[in-house]
């Protein structure tokens, strides 16, 4: 008896060919809660995805939904655009409260739109308008977004060339430790810097990320990042820190800057900066930057107000102490300890593991191994997706509010995936 396929789905029929995460994790989920999805057949799915950090906080929240249902049910307003409205006016005072002001920060706040490229663009379009200068430094492996302007400062050549277009105006430096530490910190760059026949333009801004996470979860020291303030400084760069998957406590401290004791002339927020994985990003720029003409640089979902409203209720429910930037931390020290029983049981695959706080790599030489232990941990009921430039690493990013033993749970599933894919 022939066995006819399954009949395609109409995500296979008429969603575009562009769709990714979804062809990795074949099945329709339903519902969410905590650190748990689950399918339409009510299998339930541990996530070490956390929506690519937009999930900080967990699925549904109980905290943030309740503050969302009571905006919404009393008529709330939506959309406004840039018009003030007491959502935004309750968000901006919680951050300046609870963020800026404990961390002696004084940052205006632009909404440049929903999203982390909008946020790289709006810092991009406003260091060359206060600098006069085209050319943005950026370095290896790094990512910043899909749009034009933010993929020309994204090393990863397979999302470069859907550009379809040249990307001009940004020059790629090595990240930290690249060089595997044959070359002191920024000669090249400072060489070229100096030299007038080095064809290097004068940079208007510098654009880094404390932690690569799309790049394949690679670490800067935190002196490495002081001498990148410091060589901006000196030569007269502005210094951007693309924090968007980074911050809102992904490393321990809000933001990921903070261990290297810098202050960035600019901060590009997203992801968990809307609480509830609601879309909500943020500019934040020195008040001596702050040249726009009014509308210079718009958009028509840069006042989510559904956003305001969960992302205050996150800051006021978890960043009024350092309770979670501590538990953040340990369950940091947690991951690390079950890696380092992970690469030392695997030694013969060549596995090492790298990460700060709750984003942890583990990277094979084998460059398919890291896909084929992700398929296995998604058999077993875990989400984990790989990073890399040949998607070599194995990316672990659970919520922040993840509990000690679901930890444990999903780190024990990734062992056997790595165990039974040898």
């Amino acid at each position: 008896m022939t066995i006819a396929p399954p009949a395609p789905t109409v995500f296979e029929t008429r969603e575009s060919e562009v769709r990714s995460y979804c062809r990795n994790w074949p099945v329709v989920f339903d519902k969410a809660q905590g650190s748990h999805l689950f399918d339409e057949d009510g299998r339930a799915y541990l996530d070490f995805f956390a929506g690519a950090g937009a999930l900080n906080y967990g699925h549904n929240n109980p905290l943030l939904k309740r503050a969302l249902l009571e905006y919404l049910e009393r008529d709330g307003i939506t959309h406004s655009l840039d018009m003030a409205s007491t959502a935004k006016r309750t968000f901006l005072e919680t951050f300046e409260r609870l963020i800026l002001e404990p961390r002696g920060l004084d940052y205006k706040v632009q909404f440049p739109g929903p999203t982390g490229t909008n946020a790289v663009e709006s810092a991009l379009k406003l260091a060359r308008k206060v600098k006069g200068r085209e050319s943005v430094v950026s370095f290896t492996n790094a990512f910043h977004g899909m749009s034009l302007g933010s993929l020309a400062v994204t090393g990863n050549s397979m999302k470069r060339a859907g550009a379809g277009i040249p990307l001009v105006h940004g020059t790629p430096m090595p990240f930290d430790n690249y060089l595997d530490g044959r070359t002191p910190d920024f000669l090249w760059f400072e060489r070229l810097l100096e030299d007038s026949g080095s064809g290097l333009n004068h940079p208007a801004a510098v654009i880094v990320e404390t932690v690569q996470g799309e790049g394949g979860v690679n670490v800067a020291r935190a002196e490495w990042l002081r001498k990148l303030a410091q060589l901006c400084v000196r030569r007269d760069m502005l210094l951007i820190v693309d924090d968007v998957q980074m911050g809102c406590g992904r490393t321990g401290g809000f933001f990921s800057f903070e261990e290297a004791g810098i202050t960035p002339d600019i901060v590009c927020l997203s992801k968990s900066i809307g609480g509830y994985g609601m879309p909500m990003s943020l500019t934040l720029l020195k008040p001596e930057l702050d040249v726009w003409e009014p509308g210079e640089h718009n958009g028509t979902f840069r006042g989510h107000n559904p956003s305001f409203v969960t992302s205050a209720a996150a800051l006021d429910a978890y960043w009024a102490d350092d309770q979670l930037e501590k538990q953040t931390l340990l369950k940091g020290q947690q991951v690390e300890a079950a890696l380092a029983a992970v690469a030392a049981e695997s030694a013969g695959l060549g596995g090492s593991y790298r990460g700060r706080g709750l984003i942890w790599g583990l990277a094979f030489p084998d460059n398919e191994r890291a896909g084929a232990i992700c398929k296995r941990a998604f058999e077993l009921g875990v989400l984990l997706e790989t990073s890399g430039p040949e998607s070599e690493v194995v990316k672990l990013i659970p919520a922040l509010t993840i509990t000690p033993d679901e930890l444990d749970e999903g780190l024990a599933v990734l062992g056997r995936a790595v165990r039974e894919t040898a």
